[in-house]
């Protein structure tokens, strides 16, 4: 959420900077000043009603005490504090009306993020790795996990219907491995605490993260409780320090948590409906930071390659690409996606996005710190997946597959595995 003194003072400038996100994203502002304006009238009247009504108790206090008659002071103190609820009643419906539209503009994009309209015009920043060579014809994930019987998209369907997968036998096996080699690479080597929170949140949670009330549509809610199942880890694990005050030399405070994941994927009908691309229940790791305001950029670059080790430690190509304004996350003012190559598409798939959302998230949620001056302030809050453990079971099997259809399993994961380097299917 943005703050609304920075709006009062520099409007111009921060409409300008929301405009860079393209069209859709323009904001009413002059109106949210105005209303804020009439916010702190009311309460300026209240506090004066307050002070007034402060100085004639006072009065009335003397009068009694000499035993005088303060019936007529008593009806104005009655008449003011009518006054003073009425005011407050005003203030606490413009302060609804002021915070209802700040949780509905979106971050402001980072000076580094490049503009552009769509993912067309992400900007490239390097690439890992060498992309694999067959000298057969490679096959697709989905092809080689139903051969192999590491997968089953059918009898997922009649369970539970499209977009969801079981994962078999050998398949379950190197999907759990995948899951723990990522938690233990961040834990062991990159310096975060593991956490295994709830996947069922509040209203709360997801507003102090910006999932709601934007992206309501894309979330998976209870029937008979106020509970949301989460899209990601990111959403309870940043609410953990929710309300909080971290202290200083805590920072930067870095948590690993794998959770599954529900998203209803509205308005991508259409998009990557074969195999288990785009599911909606699915496994992932989560990094999430929170970080000193002035370290939060380079913290950000630090973040990516924990992500990034992951792919490297598999031998995995990939490249990292830095999102245009246009591509951007609601609630970011930076991101880097890691896309990872995938040869029966002859392209690259998103398999991590990570963000620095500065104070926009910690706002939300009142998460803060006291620095030097010993005032609480804002932190800034960064999250990465660590990684999408789905999509990096598709390419595993694609960039390990081999000529007779079984997969090589990567060194790394072998001793996940029992020590095994190739899965054949066999049970």
């Amino acid at each position: 959420m943005l703050d609304i003194k920075l709006i009062r003072e520099q409007g111009e400038n921060i409409q300008s900077q929301l405009n860079r996100r393209g069209p859709g994203t323009a904001q009413d502002l002059d109106r949210l000043v105005e209303i804020d304006a009439q916010r702190r009238n009311a309460q300026n009247q209240s506090q004066t009603l307050k002070n007034k009504k402060k100085t004639i108790s006072a009065e009335v206090g003397k009068l009694k005490k000499q035993g005088q008659n303060a019936d007529t002071l008593m009806a104005e103190v009655k008449a003011i504090n009518a006054e003073i609820d009425e005011w407050d009643r005003k203030a606490d419906d413009l302060e609804t009306q002021v915070r209802s539209t700040l949780l509905k503009i979106p971050n402001l994009p980072s000076e580094s993020t490049p503009e552009g309209s769509d993912e067309s015009q992400n900007q490239e920043v390097r690439k890992w790795g060498d992309k694999p060579s067959f000298d057969f014809k490679p096959k697709n994930h989905l092809e080689l996990g139903e051969t192999l019987g590491l997968l089953d998209m059918k009898r997922a369907a009649k369970i539970s219907g499209a977009r969801f997968a079981v994962f078999r036998g050998q398949g379950a096996a190197l999907l759990r491995a995948l899951i723990q080699f990522m938690l233990n690479t961040q834990t062991r080597e990159n310096g975060y605490e593991e956490l295994y929170p709830p996947v069922l949140v509040n209203e709360d949670s997801l507003m102090g993260t910006g999932q709601l009330p934007k992206f309501e549509e894309d979330l998976f809610k209870l029937r008979d409780d106020e509970l949301f199942l989460i899209p990601t880890a990111e959403v309870p694990v940043t609410n953990y320090h929710r309300d909080e005050i971290l202290p200083e030399e805590s920072l930067p405070v870095k948590y690993a948590a794998y959770t599954l994941c529900f998203r209803r994927e509205a308005g991508s009908y259409g998009k990557d409906t074969q195999g288990i691309i785009r599911q909606h229940q699915f496994d992932k790791v989560e990094l999430v930071q929170f970080v000193k305001p002035e370290d939060s950029y380079n913290e950000l670059e630090k973040l990516v390659t924990h992500a990034e080790s992951i792919l490297q430690k598999l031998n995995l190509h990939y490249r990292v690409v830095n999102l245009c304004t246009g591509d951007l996350g609601f609630s970011a003012a930076k991101t880097y996606d890691l896309e990872v190559w995938l040869p029966s598409q002859n392209t690259y798939r998103e398999i991590s996005s990570c963000s620095n959302f500065t104070d926009y998230q910690a706002r939300r949620a009142m998460i803060r710190t006291k620095g030097k001056s010993g005032k609480p302030e804002l932190v800034h809050t960064l999250n990465g997946s660590g990684l999408a453990a789905g999509r990096l079971f598709v390419a595993i099997l694609e960039n390990y597959q081999q000529a007779d259809g079984t997969i090589r399993v990567p060194e790394p994961l072998q001793p996940y595995l029992d020590g095994q380097t190739v899965l054949s299917g066999a049970k």
